[in-house]
C-alpha cells in the first residue's frame, strides 16, 4: 500500500500530514523552520522530525519505498536546494515545489483561479488549463507587493520623511518616532530588522485613524490590485486570498474581481504533491 506524506515547511515552522493514497489523513506533525533558501541542513532536520513523528505514528519509516513524499517549502525556488536536499533527506520518492504552489494547490484545488497569497512576504499563483505559473515571492528586497512587512517598511519611511520636514505631520508618526527613539531609533531598529519584524507594524497601521496610516494603506492595496490586473485575462479568473492580510485585501480585491474562499490549505496542496512524486 502507498502512502502519502505532505510537507508545508516556511519561515516560522513545518506541517507533517500522513494519509492513504485517497486522501484519508491518518496523522500529522510539527516541527521547527522549514525555509531552505536560509538554512538547508536546519530546514532538513526539521522537515526529518515532523516527518518522523508522523511517519512513526502509523508505523512507517521515512526511507520506506511506500512511501512517496511531496514538499512544500520556502525558498525552494532558490538555485541549488533541490540537489542540496536530496543528499540530506531518505525520500525514495520526492516531488519539491515551492510553498507557494503547495498553498495554490490546496487552495484552488483542479480550479482555475489566481491565488493572492499575502502575509509578511506576498506571492501570487495562476492556474489556468492544468497549468499553473507563480509569480513574486521574490522577497522583501525584490518582491513582496502589499505584504506586512512592506507595510511596516513603508510607515518607518514615512516616519523619517516627516522628521525631515518632507511630509505633513501626523500623530501616529510622532508616536511611532517617540517610541523608537527617534529618527536614530528607527534607522538602527531598520539596520537589523528582519521581514517578519516590519510586518509587526502592519496591524497598527491597518486599524490607525491616521492619514499617514491611511496612505501606506492605499498604496498596498493598489501594489496587490496592480499585480493582479497584471495577471488577469479576459474574462477575469476567481481569485482565493490567503494570508494575515487576507482580511484587509480581501474586501478591496473583492470590488474589482470575483472572490471565492480556499478549498484547502497548503498542507493538502503538499499531499497532492505527493500524488505525482516519481
Amino acid at each position: 500500500m502507498t502512502y502519502l506524506l505532505g510537507i508545508d515547511g516556511g519561515g516560522t515552522g513545518c506541517r507533517a500530514a500522513v494519509a492513504t493514497a485517497d486522501g484519508q489523513v491518518l496523522a500529522q506533525a510539527t516541527a521547527g523552520p522549514a525555509n531552505v533558501a536560509t538554512d538547508v541542513a536546519g530546514a532538513a532536520a526539521n522537515i526529518l522530525s515532523a516527518a518522523g513523528q508522523a511517519l512513526r505514528a502509523v508505523g512507517l519509516d521515512p526511507a520506506s519505498d511506500r512511501v512517496k513524499a511531496g514538499l512544500g517549502l520556502a525558498g525552494a525556488n532558490a538555485r541549488g536546494t533541490d540537489r542540496a536536499l536530496a543528499g540530506l533527506l531518505p525520500f525514495r520518492h520526492l516531488r519539491l515545489a515551492t510553498d507557494a504552489i503547495a498553498t495554490a494547490l490546496g487552495a484552488l484545488g483542479p480550479d482555475d483561479g489566481i491565488l493572492a497569497a499575502i502575509g509578511t512576504g506576498s506571492v501570487f499563483v495562476v492556474q489556468r488549463g492544468g497549468q499553473m505559473r507563480q509569480y513574486g515571492g521574490w522577497g522583501l528586497a525584490l518582491g513582496d507587493e502589499g505584504s506586512g512587512a512592506r507595510i511596516g517598511r513603508a510607515i518607518l519611511a514615512q516616519a523619517l520623511r516627516m522628521a525631515e520636514g518632507r511630509t505633513a505631520p501626523s500623530a501616529f508618526l510622532h508616536a511611532l518616532l517617540d517610541e523608537m527613539g527617534g529618527p536614530e531609533g528607527v534607522i538602527g531598529f531598520a539596520a537589523g530588522a528582519r521581514p517578519s519584524d516590519l510586518a509587526a507594524l502592519a496591524p497598527r497601521v491597518l486599524a490607525a485613524d491616521d492619514p499617514a496610516a491611511a496612505q501606506v494603506r492605499d498604496a498596498a492595496a493598489a501594489e496587490v490590485a496592480a499585480t493582479l490586473a497584471e495577471l488577469q485575462p479576459d474574462p477575469p479568473l476567481p481569485v482565493v486570498v490567503t494570508g494575515g492580510l487576507a482580511g484587509f485585501h480581501g474586501p478591496r480585491l473583492a470590488l474589482r474581481w470575483p472572490l471565492r474562499p480556499a478549498r484547502g490549505t497548503a498542507l493538502d496542496g503538499a499531499l497532492m504533491l505527493a500524488r505525482g512524486a516519481a
